[in-house]
């Protein structure tokens, strides 16, 4: 069986789906329940990958309850039921989600499974204006010649990161971008688009093309570094003219775009950078402002890998556990009910050859913190078979040589086990729902 079939049968066997034992699919106590199998009619998946330990892979609650996964639940009923409804998720990482690759099957199965609930596209970064590696999922071009700026490597006292942690700026009087959605299934039109770009009086107008007559009206926020454009009909792609109205030279500084809707829904944002560990958004002055101004209702964590790419003595759980609780907290300072997902890096060899141990104690303090804030966590290292199990996925073509970042059909095959968690999760609050 190819890997192809194998995810389309992950994403579709909902309805076919064996629960584990009786007692656990029938308790109301969330620490309890767990899908004992993976999906017993799919035996061809055990036998293809019997390194994989499907029986882990569960959203793992370590209370009975959890207020904010309740609160999520009872949002996603209401689109569900045909409710008017929009959610903000959001997915942090590193290169594993720059790439955007399972994080877009998330957002795929996200957008796709409740009916007339299209949801929005989310924020997005120009990378590959850039010169780095973009999603394959959506393209944004420009001709002019731009200074970019990552914050894992650049800390100029001039840029103040926002949610993205990239910054782009140009001093040409004439700035030219195009955005479209490219190979993907769910390509949701906008009708309303926020900027992101220098604090303060811009020096540039905003205009579009063809697309100009369907402006309805634009609101520029000098304070937080935003212009919001409104328009009369919904568009599905992007022709946008910065055109400076000054003499004098002020460069343009671009933070992402975010294309928004009037449409019930889930806005699905990644924030990713190569390179990126807690301690690189911690330092971004504006991620939390930027947060705020669209709230989160998700929020997952899959931040560690670089965190923990050090010499075994050279790495502090505690500092580790600090950085995430800190970065968790501005999550809840945005919006206390959020629900958040706490995730454990996959398995990786430092430099090649040597096995990383340090995955294993960030899974400890991140169970603990998971703990404590009553969140849940999907512990894809345990899912992958644990200590030196990269090696065992390079060999079967999901992993590349470098043991830490895998191929693209190892990508989908990790999308598909989080759908497939997600999902129990849902059957989950189903039953729960039922026995209260």
């Amino acid at each position: 069986m190819n890997i192809q079939l194998i995810i389309a049968l992950l994403l579709g066997l909902v309805s076919f789906r064996s629960f584990g034992q009786e007692e656990n699919r029938l308790s109301d106590s969330l620490n309890l329940f767990c899908f004992e199998d993976f999906c017993k009619i799919d035996t061809n998946a055990k036998n293809q990958f019997p390194f994989i330990s499907f029986e882990k892979n569960n959203l793992q609650f370590f209370a009975e309850r959890s207020p904010n996964w309740e609160t999520l639940y009872a949002n996603l009923d209401k689109l569900n039921k045909g409710e008017f409804a929009k959610l903000n998720f959001y997915h942090i990482g590193g290169s594993h989600i720059q790439a955007d690759i399972y994080s877009h099957d998330f957002r795929t199965f996200l957008q796709t499974n409740w009916v007339n609930a299209p949801g929005e596209r989310g924020i997005v970064f120009p990378f590959s204006v850039a010169k780095t590696n973009n999603p394959a999922n959506y393209s944004i071009t420009s001709p002019n010649v731009w200074t970019s700026y990552r914050s894992v490597v650049h800390r100029p006292e001039n840029i103040d990161y926002g949610v993205m942690g990239l910054a782009m700026t140009c001093h040409d009087s004439v700035i030219n971008f195009y955005f479209k959605h490219n190979h993907t299934t769910v390509k949701p039109d906008f009708c309303h688009l926020r900027v992101y770009h220098n604090k303060g009086e811009l020096a540039y107008d905003l205009n579009f093309g063809p697309d100009e007559i369907l402006i309805d009206h634009i609101v520029k926020n000098v304070e937080f570094g935003y212009t919001d454009v409104y328009f009369a009909d919904p568009l599905s792609e992007m022709d946008l003219q910065f055109s400076r109205r000054t003499s004098e030279l002020l460069d343009l500084e671009i933070y992402g775009f975010q294309f928004m809707n009037d449409d019930p829904g889930i806005s699905y944002t990644s924030i990713g950078i190569n390179g990126a560990g807690l301690y690189t958004y911690l330092a971004n002055k504006n991620f939390e402002e930027q947060l705020k101004l669209y709230p989160p209702d998700f929020f997952t964590f899959s931040v560690g890998t670089n965190d923990g790419n050090v010499p075994y003595d050279k790495f502090d759980p505690l500092v580790y556990k600090r950085n995430l609780e800190k970065m968790m907290l501005k999550v809840l300072a945005a919006n206390p009910k959020c629900a958040i997902l706490l995730t454990v890096p996959n398995d990786s060899y430092y430099h090649r050859k040597y096995l990383n141990r340090n995955i294993a104690r960030e899974r400890e303090v991140i169970i603990e913190l998971a703990e404590q804030y009553q969140m849940p966590v999907w512990d894809f290292y345990g899912i992958m078979g644990e200590l030196g199990s990269s090696k065992t996925w390079q060999r079967q073509g999901l992993m590349q040589s470098d043991l830490v970042h895998f191929t693209s059909q190892g990508y989908h095959l990790k999308g598909a086990l989080l759908i497939d968690a997600f999902e129990k999760y849902l059957e989950q609050m189903d039953l729960i729902k039922k026995l209260n």
